[in-house]
């Protein structure tokens, strides 16, 4: 008897009872597979494939795991899904097979051809005819140690934009090839741009896919390409000068212009002791204090010593009678060594990243350093104090130093709005008191006026101030020259390595700049 479509037995028990049990399981499948076997067993597998059931697909294969952990890695790893599996004509049990797919990954697509095969082959146990499972099934590069992976061969491009709108070509704009490189790699993907591709079996496997890079995304920047122009006019008549031009009111950065566009940034990323510009930081502590105070006396003598170590002036000039204004637009050191004694071993560094955000972690859009005033003590605190020693700053901090003593407020530079990629920018701690505030400008003014940096910052009138600065060097004849300066709404800074005297060397450039904008 069939009952359900399943073979029954009935068997008579006597007494008139009746049984119904099943009969044996059909014995095994055995014997050379058929063509029409081969072909339903690929034709099942490829549909199966095809239509991204993972599970059905390895269930038509001798090693469903194996298969099923293959099938997941092609479609989660690979970023491929098949478009149409084609079986061509089978050959005893093997079936070659035409694979068109699409690879699509964070937005890049593209079409993948390639031709494979399978063979089918006889289930142990039930001897049904199943998909021979190996890598090579899926593509013919794979094999047992590959699995597929995905990694990027070049950057997202990016077109970098002035405030404007208008694109940076880095022909026209040189020091800004490397800024360039640093937006691609912040920016290219989120701007819209899309990285060259490459689709592997690894580990050191064959490349299945090369996609190339994508049309570039944009990026706004604050660059100003005036100023950015009469940046690069004025380093390319100089030998290892770096320049950066910023707004006080905003932070945004207008300009950063080097020499040498071959090397490092050291307009963003340098590492220099910055000389005599860094007595704005260690002048506002004093006045901040007390210490100092500009119309009073202060001491300025040819040299002074502290912590074991003689400090000079230039030339060991000295003033006699003098106050703290005249020694701040004089650059006088020792007007500064001693005072060494009547603070703490912390202060300046506390100060720089309390007020002027020294330190801090600056979010700028690229890559770039915020400067470092470490705790040091003795002779090492002195120099500290002069910008000798283990400080390290580049125009762009120095920039921002000096915009920060006009407005008396730390504003982190940056040269990509916040809120194209939604960051936090840097804050400092607390703004300058208002009365050092008032006094430090007043200072500022001075030395851009009748002091070191006048000669630099004649011909630029009303709202000025600047400071010149010279850094020794080992190993170097001439100092590093330094200079920062402002003038009304745009502040700018520049060291010139090897270049002397800052109110020489530096200070021409960053006037020059300064003018232009005008």
């Amino acid at each position: 008897m069939w009952i359900g479509g399943g073979a029954l037995a009935v068997l008579a028990l006597g007494a008139g009872g009746w049984a119904v049990v099943a009969a044996e399981d059909p014995a095994p499948r055995t014997g050379p597979l058929s063509a029409a076997e081969v072909r339903s067993a690929a034709h099942g597998f490829l549909d199966a494939w095809t239509d991204g059931d993972t599970e059905a697909a390895a269930d038509r294969t001798d090693d469903a795991q194996a298969a099923g952990k293959a099938l997941r890695d092609y479609r989660e790893r690979g970023h491929l899904s098949p478009v149409r599996l084609t079986p061509g004509t089978p050959d005893g049990t093997r079936v070659p097979v035409s694979v068109r797919a699409e690879f699509s990954y964070e937005g890049a697509r593209a079409p993948v051809s390639y031709d494979t095969g399978l063979a089918v082959v006889r289930r142990a146990g039930d001897g049904e005819p199943v998909v021979d499972w190996r890598p090579s099934v899926l593509h013919p590069r794979l094999d047992d140690s590959a699995r597929l992976t995905v990694r990027e061969t070049a950057p997202a491009q990016v077109d970098a934009l002035d405030r404007d709108g208008r694109a940076l070509d880095a022909q026209a704009f040189p020091s800004l090839a490397g800024v360039m490189d640093g937006l691609r790699s912040t920016y290219g993907k989120s701007a819209g741009g899309r990285p060259g591709l490459e689709l592997r079996a690894a580990p050191g496997g064959a490349v299945l896919l090369s996609v190339p890079e994508g049309a570039p995304g944009k990026v706004r920047t604050t660059i100003d390409a005036r100023v950015q122009k009469a940046a690069e006019r004025e380093v390319r008549l100089r030998s290892g000068a770096s320049l950066v031009v910023l707004k006080p009111s905003t932070g945004e950065i207008l300009a950063v212009a080097n020499s040498r566009t071959d090397g490092p940034n050291t307009a963003l990323e340098g590492r220099l002791a910055p000389g005599s510009t860094m007595k704005m930081i260690t002048a506002s502590l004093l006045l901040e204090k007390k210490l100092a105070s500009p119309d009073q006396p202060h001491p300025c003598p040819k040299n002074a010593s502290y912590g074991g170590w003689k400090f000079h002036n230039v030339d060991d000039f000295d003033i006699v009678g003098g106050t703290f204004r005249s020694s701040f637009a004089a650059s006088c050191n020792t007007a500064f060594i001693t005072q060494a004694g009547r603070i703490s071993d912390d202060a300046l560094s506390r100060q720089a990243r309390d007020v002027f955000g020294i330190g801090e972690h600056w979010s700028v859009g690229v890559d770039t350093f915020a400067g470092s005033v470490p705790v040091q003590h003795a002779a090492s605190k002195a120099a500290s104090m002069i910008g000798q020693g283990e400080v390290r700053m580049n125009p762009l901090t120095m920039a921002s130093v000096v915009a920060t003593a006009r407005t008396g407020q730390f504003r982190q530079p940056y040269l990509v709005a916040p809120d194209v990629d939604h960051r936090t920018l840097a804050t400092a701690h607390r703004t300058l008191d208002p009365a050092a505030h008032a006094q430090l400008r007043d200072l500022l003014h001075t030395t851009a006026t009748a002091g070191s940096a006048s000669g630099s910052m004649a011909g630029l009138s009303g709202d000025i101030g600047a400071k010149t600065g010279s850094a020794e060097v080992i190993g170097q004849k001439k100092p590093n020259g330094w200079f920062a300066a402002w003038h009304d709404d745009l502040a700018a800074a520049a060291v010139m390595r090897r270049g002397g005297r800052g109110g020489e060397s530096s200070g021409p450039l960053v006037a020059a700049v300064l003018k232009s904008a005008q």
